[in-house]
């Protein structure tokens, strides 16, 4: 699978190398052709590379979001349509919203008219570079209408490592799921309880 990552940071760049271990075809989405951090993932394994903004959105199949969520909509915007891409959204409009949008996802949703999925955004790049915790894994969960972005989000959070992924639910949980994401930021930072911790869901 060929993916674009607009958003390399801590986020996107786990996510980048997990996924080229899993033998997908990264690219690296960058306005400057200087980037240092792209230039590091680049090197860091030979199926990642690096490629202008517009050039990578347009030779991909998927799209990960990885920015801060107040500048999806603007994104959005230069984009355009995107008919038949999946984009998944991994931001979080806690603190700032997409202005007039409640989320990125929502944004895109509306603008893009591309098949969206919430996901990669209710835990730290720590969990998404290593979701392992002794003999289990974290969880990872994903939102919103389109089916077919959320079976390939679902197959690529398996690809990075995490065995089980649950369905939140259509668009209406879309935020609910950045409310839950805002669970783990508050216990792992606001509290003091560190990054190196991940949520589990437990059934009897």
């Amino acid at each position: 699978m060929k993916i674009t990552i607009i958003g390399h940071g801590n986020v996107g760049g786990a996510l980048a190398t997990a996924w080229a271990r899993a033998g997908h075809k990264i690219l690296i989405g960058t306005r400057k052709t200087d980037d240092a951090k792209a230039k590091d993932l680049i090197t860091s394994h030979p199926n990642i590379e690096q490629k202008p903004m517009s050039m990578a959105i347009t030779e991909s199949e998927v799209i990960l979001i990885a920015t801060p969520a107040h500048v999806t909509a603007e994104l959005a915007q230069s984009w355009g349509a995107l008919p038949g891409k999946v984009i998944i959204d991994a931001t979080n409009a806690i603190w700032k919203q997409p202005e007039p949008y409640e989320t990125g996802y929502h944004a895109f949703v509306d603008i893009c008219k591309a098949e969206v999925v919430k996901a990669f955004n209710t835990t730290g790049f720590e969990n998404m570079a290593d979701p392992r915790y002794c003999d289990t894994t974290a969880d990872m969960f994903v939102a919103g209408d389109s089916e077919k972005a959320q079976d390939i989000a679902i197959r690529l959070a398996k690809d990075a490592g995490f065995e089980t992924v649950y369905n939140f639910g259509g668009a209406d949980k879309v935020k609910a799921l950045e409310h839950f994401a805002f669970g783990w930021i508050n216990l792992a930072i606001m509290q003091g309880e560190g990054r190196q911790m991940a949520l589990k869901i437990l059934k009897r």
